[in-house]
Formats: C-alpha cells, structure tokens, sequence
C-alpha cells in the first residue's frame, strides 16, 4: 500500500519559529525516517525520469544529499555534491547567492559534470528560490543541461518555483504548504 500526496504531507514535522520568530520550519527527518514515506518520497522524484538518460543527480548540501543518492541510486546516474565554500577538496566553481534569510556562497567541482550531461537537482524545500536558482548557475556554468529541479515540498507563497521556471527549468514537487 503506498502513501497518498496528504499521507506523505503528514509525515513532515512543522517547527513554528524556527529559525526566527514568524518562520515554520518543515521538518522532512520525520519522513526520512518514516520507510514507507521515504520511498514514496523517492520514486515520485524518480518516475517521470525512467528512461531520459539522466547523467547526474545533483544534491544541494544536505538534504539534497541523502534524497539526491536515493534518486541517483534509483536512476543509475552519479551523484554531485553542491556543498557551502571551502568544503570541496579539489579544483571548485563558487556562486553567491541569496537564501531566505541572508547571503551564501556555494560550489561545485569543476569537474563534476561532462558538457551536455542531463543533470536534475534534487533538494528537500523550494522556498524563494535563492539556493536552487543558484545551484542551476552554478551548473549550467560547467556544462550541465538541467533537466529539471525537484523538491519534496514547495512553499508556493515565496515564489521560488517561479524564479526557476522564469530560467527555463522544469520544477516537480510532491506537497505543498502555504505560507513560510
């Protein structure tokens, strides 16, 4: 028996006022370790991607790693990490970029994806979009064609899916939750 949309919205803990005071935190650990939701949560990231010849699943540090493996796994493509500055050991491109509550900076090895390799980043919320918009820069500037960004929650109300889309980017999500 499978999860529906709303089981699987269920499982995911909202922590109110965290990390600042207005703020609900959605909390996808107790979904990780739920195993039925968890892989619910990894074959609707999967499916529509069955057969396209994906290259790569790029995670963003890091939930985007443990739910990127999974699909990495499922697809039999690699896996790149998308870590925070400083935290790669070889040759790296670095973005800045704006998140929902400052500004970062990450990178990627400079050799992680071949031009032209269909790549999908995976990461666990799309919120206003800073860090995926980022992610797809960051990718599209060593080669990579990015298939499309998925993410297991969306928080429509901040406009993240949008800033994507407004790139030319492909966004799939499994739930939704309204306001921050």
């Amino acid at each position: 028996m499978s999860f529906s949309r709303q089981e699987l919205a269920d499982t995911i803990r909202s922590i109110p006022d965290y990390p600042k005071p207005g703020i609900i935190f959605r909390d996808i650990t107790t979904l990780l370790g739920n195993p039925r939701a968890f892989r619910r949560a990894v074959d609707e990231l999967v499916n529509p991607y069955v057969g396209m010849n994906v290259r790569k699943i790029a995670g963003m540090e890091a939930r985007g790693f443990i739910l990127g493996g999974a699909v990495a796994h499922q697809l039999s493509a690699g896996f790149v990490p998308i870590r925070k500055k400083g935290k790669l050991p070889h040759e790296t491109v670095s973005i800045a970029y704006s998140l929902e509550y400052g500004v970062d900076e990450m990178e990627i090895h400079r050799d992680a994806v071949l031009p032209g390799e269909k790549v999908i980043l995976v990461d666990d919320l799309i919120a206003t979009g800073g860090t995926a918009v980022g992610a797809v820069q960051l990718l599209r500037q060593i080669g990579a064609e990015v298939v499309s960004a998925c993410f297991v929650i969306d928080l429509p109300d901040l406009g993240g899916r949008a800033k994507l889309e407004a790139l030319g980017v492909e966004v799939r999500t499994l739930v939704e939750f309204s306001g921050h």
